[in-house]
């Protein structure tokens, strides 16, 4: 276990306690963190990126002890921790840091866009129970539109973790973008991905606006 977290603080917007079956298997309590690399037209959290206002900074070790209240839930359920955003790969000191306390008693998920640099991935994939991938769209020019960034960076990083950490800890969202993607994209998406990668979980839905 690390002893340097003292001062080591990053941004969070919320923690959301007792969700059951949403963001990862039994009980789970989801913590959003400030700051992301998209834009994303419809974001569910404008507030982790458009201001600052209203953020709370916070250490590993303070975070640890915060959640703790609900282990035994965690423990009867399977659940865990649930890091989402914003964009939890901005912090991967502060997951790794996190993942140290932890110690295996409980599972750590994170939602991700996976478009950061690779050598955040690496450096905190081993701690990871299950990743959440909002692919959004893999057809380049309708992710562009949508996030106001190119999505070559996300494929490349998908490719490397499914080699590190195997197909079966990966759950891929592709969501029906109204405006931005039509039913007949998001098949493509998904048989591109099916193409690519045999055990990946597809999770496929459709976005809501307002």
């Amino acid at each position: 276990m690390m002893n340097n977290e003292g001062d080591y603080t990053v941004p969070i917007i919320g923690i959301d306690r007792l969700r059951i079956n949403s963001d990862g298997v039994g009980v789970t309590t989801l913590v959003c963190f400030w700051g992301c690399p998209l834009s994303c037209q419809y974001c569910l959290n404008p507030q982790s990126w458009r201001t600052k206002t209203g953020i709370r900074n916070i250490t590993p070790l303070q975070l640890f002890q915060e959640v703790s209240i609900d282990k035994l839930y965690f423990f009867a359920t399977g659940g865990g921790v649930t890091f989402g955003g914003g964009e939890p790969l901005l912090y991967p000191r502060f997951l790794k840091e996190f993942h140290e306390f932890v110690e295996g008693e409980w599972k750590i998920n994170l939602e991700t866009s996976l478009n950061v640099p690779i050598e955040s991935l690496q450096l905190i994939a081993d701690c990871i129970d299950c990743f959440y991938i909002d692919i959004k769209d893999t057809n380049n020019e309708i992710y562009t539109r949508y996030t106001g960034k190119k999505n070559e960076r996300v494929f490349a990083n998908l490719a490397w973790l499914v080699e590190h950490i195997g197909e079966e800890k990966i759950v891929v969202r592709v969501p029906l973008i109204p405006d931005f993607n039509t039913i007949s994209n998001v098949n493509d998406s998904i048989k591109f991905l099916k193409d690519k990668y045999k055990k990946i979980t597809i999770d496929q839905f459709e976005y809501r606006k307002g």
